[in-house]
């Protein structure tokens, strides 16, 4: 049955796709424009950390928008047919509609994809969906307006989150998701409103277990709320059933309502891993590549690109990464606290 699997995956994966030491091809790549956020979210920005004096990048140590497509495009060139804009909050960034409309017209990549706080998606869609954007991502953890300020850090805004949403559906991006990350004892109660209140529009809810990502968000195993949990507590209210993966390495397991009112999603990296099928790069705002959201190290191609390599130098660093790539980190969470790592790259940093 396993080299069955591992034919299966040879198969889909791109013709220049190189594989990693799980034979998991490169097909996905996550671009952080910005580490900056407009929120300060206790699980990945928490205030006491990030505050007024904190330093972020300077403008110069970012990646420019050239720079970033000509990665783009060297990486569509290995194989990456999907890309994320992502941050920090990469709505901060100035100008990302012309970052859009540079990789939308790269060869090979089929997927161009935002994921968002949502708070100035309202006045971007448009735009963004002109220059060639396919669809977004919102972060939505609660449709309750004291428990939104509490997760986003003492921000208001879930009038303009709201309003980013719609705005994304009257542009023409589809699907419009929502990602939402369930605590418990936090806003494990307003789960089911979340569905309810999405039912029937077309944007699809996906609920996130709470993960250790990064070294600052306190977390701990029991704050985790288990998808199975979830699921039933949904589908005790709106029947569900399974559907098929549409794709290789998808993350989440999507559920239709039987009644036809859309679909639903888990993420559950914490009870049910899914590094197998694990295909994301992921390259940080000053241009370092991370193999894993819970990676210890990266790699930099900032310098090397700006001291003059090549386009076939940097495929090949490309490559030597990629083939290198063993990362398992929600597999290994399973293991004693001592066989992992403990110090990981903050999800600010590298998106999610």
């Amino acid at each position: 049955m396993q080299d069955n699997k591992e034919n299966r995956l040879v198969a889909i994966a791109a013709p220049k796709a190189p594989m990693d030491t799980h034979g998991r091809p490169l097909a996905d790549l996550r671009i952080s424009v910005t580490d900056r956020c407009n929120f300060r979210c206790p699980y990945c920005m928490p205030r006491e950390t990030f505050g007024e004096d904190y330093r972020f990048l300077a403008a110069a140590e970012r990646l420019t928008f050239d720079e970033i497509a000509r990665l783009s495009r060297l990486f569509a060139a290995e194989g990456v047919r999907k890309i994320r804009l992502t941050g920090g909050e990469p709505l901060l960034r100035s100008g990302l509609a012309d970052l859009v409309g540079e990789l939308s017209a790269i060869d090979g990549v089929d997927d161009l994809a935002l994921t968002t706080n949502g708070v100035l998606l309202a006045q971007q869609a448009a735009l963004l969906a002109a220059h060639g954007l396919s669809r977004v991502t919102v972060s939505l953890d609660t449709l309750d307006p004291a428990t939104f300020k509490r997760l986003s850090g003492g921000y208001d805004g879930l009038s303009r989150v709201l309003d980013g949403i719609q705005a994304a559906r009257e542009a023409g991006l589809r699907p419009v998701k929502v990602n939402a990350v369930i605590q418990r004892g936090v806003n494990d109660g307003q789960a089911l409103e979340l569905a309810r209140h999405f039912r029937g529009t077309g944007v699809v809810v996906r609920f996130i277990e709470y993960m250790d990502v990064g070294s600052r968000n306190d977390w701990k195993p029991e704050l985790v709320v288990p998808s199975q949990q979830l699921r039933d507590a949904i589908a005790a209210s709106w029947p569900l059933s399974p559907v098929p993966a549409s794709q290789r390495g998808e993350v989440a397991r999507r559920y239709a309502y039987q009644d036809g009112a859309g679909e639903v999603g888990f993420i559950s990296s914490v009870s049910q891993p899914f590094c197998g099928d694990c295909t994301r790069a992921r390259l940080s705002s000053d241009g370092v590549l991370y193999t894993c959201l819970f990676a210890t190290q990266g790699t930099d191609f900032r310098a090397p690109m700006r001291s003059g390599a090549s386009d076939e130098e940097l495929r090949r660093m490309i490559r030597h990464v990629w083939r290198r790539r063993e990362d398992r980190y929600s597999e290994l969470r399973r293991l004693p606290a001592e066989a992992v790592k403990p110090r990981k790259i903050e999800m600010y940093y590298i998106g999610g």
